[in-house]
This record gives structure tokens, sequence and C-alpha cells, in this order.
């Protein structure tokens, strides 16, 4: 998603760690449900802080979906939480997580299982000057590049645009800049930076800077971000697991179909969203464009097998994750 979730990716998994038109015409059909007497109340991680780009998961508690299927959510947006261990102990029944953390992760025997795909596309992107000119990944090459460090979904994207033009780290000069990247960009300390389509370019148009931007997912498709769950609960509790990817769904595709409703119940859940409503909207409907599937939730094989792939080719995993035991499509919602 955001800046800080790109750090969240190694710690997470190694010690801690931003939709079809078919499914908006069925937004005006009201969905059957299947009321609980039951009701758990369980923690879901989120690995990052509260923001707009989660308007699924705050109109899925505000309309009541998570508890017809049987859930009271509390949000857990601690960055010192490890949402996959927590899973993959019986902690927490599920956490938001993305691709490359879950292939880590079992990848360290941990027995986590990628069930529903909420962001079909990978939101990293490179940001330039204008008078950088970088209008396609090869003109990367000479370039100076800062991002948060040498780790994370920054880092990992990166790579994917750099093995795209046919270029390595050898080619590039990479400076870790922190979170800095709209500050290091805008006072030209740097003319290159990686960051996420619905962060730093949104803050630095909005402030009239000219840039350009290549989004990762116009040259290479990796898996992102997604619901994730445990074998343990899957095996044992696949009613369950159902049930609660049936409510996000509903959710999403909810702030997909109407993302002003969507804006004002995340104002409910977010601080600060007024006096930055103009980029909060945008970004918003930035991520919006990156929910999109056909159906919501589908899961692009292909994206993971070039994750897989490239894990494997930066030494961030020992060897290529069985991905059959590594997402699981049996809960996906009937388009």
């Amino acid at each position: 998603m955001n800046r800080h979730m790109a750090v969240m990716v190694w710690l997470m998994v190694l010690g801690s760690l931003g939709l079809g038109l078919s499914g908006c015409s069925t937004m005006n059909q009201p969905i059957p449900s299947t009321p609980t007497e039951h009701v758990e109340r369980i923690r879901l991680p989120m690995g990052y802080i509260p923001n707009v780009q989660f308007a699924p998961f705050y109109l899925a508690v505000e309309n009541g979906y998570f508890r017809e299927a049987g859930y009271e959510i509390d949000f857990d947006y601690s960055f010192e939480t490890d949402g996959l261990r927590l899973v993959a102990s019986g902690h927490v029944p599920f956490a938001v997580a993305s691709g490359e953390q879950v292939l880590m992760a079992r990848a360290n025997g941990l027995p986590v299982v990628y069930i529903y795909a909420w962001w079909q596309k990978f939101p990293v992107a490179v940001i330039a000057r204008e008078e950088a000119n970088v209008h396609a990944p090869e003109d990367l090459k000479g370039q100076r590049i800062g991002l948060p460090g040498l780790f994370g979904a920054t880092y990992i994207g990166l790579t994917a645009l750099l093995h795209h033009a046919g270029l390595s780290e050898a080619d590039v000069s990479l400076e870790p800049i922190g979170f800095n990247q709209v500050e290091v960009l805008a006072t030209g300390k740097l003319p290159v930076v990686v960051g996420y389509v619905t962060n730093e370019p949104i803050q630095l148009r909005a402030r009239g800077y000219n840039i350009t931007v290549l989004p990762v997912a116009d040259y290479v498709a990796l898996a992102s971000n997604g619901l994730v769950t445990s074998e343990a609960m899957i095996r044992e509790h696949p009613e369950r697991v159902r049930a609660f990817v049936r409510a996000f769904d509903r959710g999403l595709r909810e702030a997909i179909y109407d993302p002003n409703r969507a804006y004002e119940v995340s104002m409910r859940y977010v601080e600060g969203l007024q006096p930055n409503d103009a980029v909060q909207r945008e970004v918003l409907r930035t991520a919006i464009e990156y929910w999109r599937g056909d159906p919501l939730g589908a899961i692009d094989w292909e994206a993971w097998k070039n994750m897989n792939q490239l894990l494997v080719s930066m030494r961030l995993i020992p060897a290529p994750q069985d991905l059959d035991q590594a997402v699981n499509t049996q809960f996906l919602p009937e388009k």
C-alpha cells in the first residue's frame, strides 16, 4: 500500500515488516446474507496506519457485513505486530499481507495461505522529476535513485522494473533515504525516487511539481496485498474463512461502486482527512483503480509466478515456493 507498509515486508516475515465494471453493475442489487448468532471478536493486523485505502474494511464494518459473517473486528495498525506469525500460530485467524510477504513467510516455515487478492495490481512506482527525462524503465540507466532502503516492496518493485529493462543494480546508483521521497524529490536532492502510486505522485502533483511516473504494474505483474489465513483455519473452519472473505468482498464492491460514501465512512476511522480532502479523495480514487478485477479478488497466477522467480533471483527465498500451497482460490465469491 503506502510507504510504511514497505518496511513491514521483511520485519513481519523474518521477525516483524497502497474490479471490473461487471462487479459494479451488480452493486444496486441486494447481496443475500446469512446472519449468524455467534459473533467472534477478532484482532485484524492491517500492516499500516489508519488510512482511506482501508475503506472496504470500514464499509464492511459499518454495514454489518462482518457481523453477519460472525465477526467483530478490532483493527490492529501497529507496525510492531507480526501479522503472519500471529496467523501461522493461530493467535489471529486473518491478516492483511502482500504476495512477497506470504512467499517469504512460507520459505521460513510459516503455514500461511493467501485467499483473496484485494489489490489486483502492484502499487509501487518510480517517480522522477520532469527534467530527469525518465519516460521508460530503460531510462533509469545511470540514474541516482532514492528509496527507503534495500528492503520491502519498493526495493522489490524497482528490481522488477530494472530486470524488465535488462538492467541491474550495477546500472544505477541506489541511495537509501528513509520515507522521505516527497521531500527528496521536491528539493531536487535526487532526480528519481521509488514510492507508491497512491502516495508520492499525488502529493507532489498537489504541490505543483511536474513529474513522470512509471508504475511497476504497467510493465510487470506482481502479486500484491490481499487477505491471508492459515492452513489450520482452512482445514478446520472453512465456513468461517468463506464468511470472512465474503464480508470483505461486499465492502470492497461498495467502495468501488460508491467512493463518496466510502470516503465519508473512512472519516470516522481516519483522522485528518478533511484538511487534505482533495489529496485523500485522489488517493482513494487511485487505489480503486488498483483494486478492480473481474471478478474481484481474482488470483493472477502469472503475477505469483513472477514474484516467486523475482524473490529467488534476489536471494530473498532459497527456492520457488509451491504456489498451490501458498494460494487458495476456493473461498473466492462466485462471479
